[in-house]
């Protein structure tokens, strides 16, 4: 399959064409703007008219928090699609550039920024000074942090070497460790709700990074029948994930917010009015997934399939930010 581009019209008009992607670049970059403000403007909407204090530095933690998933999904997402890409007969062996060196490095500012708040008390530092770096060994929040802090190192100096595959296992033990973090041994059943947030974190993962790949190695590939093969291919995947997060999703809300009581937290708490925002906007990229499939299996050109697929990613990158505050708040209490 070739694809061809009509003539452009700027030698008629004998105006300057404009750099291709100029416009997609610019909103792409006001949209990650957007996102980085949503965990640090948005405990306070979140808070109001609900009696609730907001935390110091609560907007601070969200965005680290944010950072971490989103470096998290990076590399997860690479090494699933090219997995998947290897089994496809005909594969191009042209691959875009590895982005898991940078995830690497910024998940490692991320969590060492979290290992800090932990370090002097789960309160943001106002000097180095007030950061107790030998008390991170002795409570089981700053192993954890540590764990994660090490865990983005190692990742980084596997994605750098001749054998990156093998970044999967820090990236796991990253994944494990935030999963036991989010679920405290005084928690109602922890072991339960570590469990849920470890399939969650898992599959968002996969899917976030994995559509943000997929659509940099179809613009690799494009003009080839491969390109299409491979989107359909996660495609079909990510339908699997995506009924994974919100089966994970549903329950570990139902366990923190009572079936009894959810529809008044999800308005009266903070915690809730962010979960529902989250829920609204996984809804849309839901939609737009439906879209792209859409498209992909019945379009002529199954390539009509990446704009909805764009979209799906920069609304992906949304909802990672959302996330990263939903951690930050304070979980509510059960009636």
């Amino acid at each position: 399959m070739t694809l061809t581009r009509p003539p452009s019209r700027a030698a008629d008009t004998g105006r300057h064409p404009r750099p291709a992607g100029t416009g997609r670049t610019v909103a792409v970059l006001v949209l990650v703007v957007l996102a980085a403000l949503i965990p640090l403007l948005g405990p306070s909407p979140a808070l109001h008219g609900t009696g609730e204090a907001e935390a110091p530095g609560t907007g601070g933690i969200a965005l680290l928090r944010a950072v971490l998933f989103a470096a998290l999904s990076v590399p997860v997402g690479e090494l699933f699609v090219n997995r998947l890409a290897r089994s496809l007969p005909g594969a191009p062996p042209d691959r875009p550039r590895d982005w898991s060196p940078y995830a690497a490095a910024a998940g490692f500012v991320a969590a060492l920024g979290l290992a800090s708040v932990v370090a002097t008390g789960n309160l943001v530092p106002d000097s180095v000074a007030d950061i107790d770096v030998g008390g991170l060994y002795e409570s089981r929040d700053g192993k954890l942090a540590l764990l994660e802090v090490n865990g983005f190192l190692a990742a980084g100096l596997c994605a750098t070497s001749r054998r990156p595959g093998l970044q999967i296992l820090p990236l796991g033990a990253v994944i494990v460790a935030e999963a036991l973090r989010a679920h405290p041994t005084t928690e109602y059943s922890p072991l339960i709700g570590s469990g849920l947030t470890l399939v969650h974190l898992t599959c968002a993962s996969l899917w976030v990074g994995g559509l943000l790949y997929a659509l940099r190695t179809l613009r690799r590939w494009r003009g080839t029948e491969a390109g299409p093969a491979l989107l359909g291919l996660y495609a079909r995947v990510a339908a699997v994930l995506l009924a994974a997060v919100t089966a994970t999703g549903v329950c570990s809300s139902l366990r923190r917010m009572p079936a009894g009581t959810i529809l008044d937290q999800l308005t009266d708490t903070a915690y809730g009015r962010v979960l529902l925002a989250k829920v609204i906007l996984v809804a849309a990229v839901a939609a737009l997934a439906l879209w792209a499939r859409v498209r992909l299996s019945r379009a002529a050109d199954p390539l009509t399939a990446c704009p909805p697929a764009r979209a799906e990613v920069v609304s992906l990158g949304v909802v990672v930010a959302v996330s990263g505050l939903l951690t930050a708040l304070p979980v509510p209490i059960r009636w």
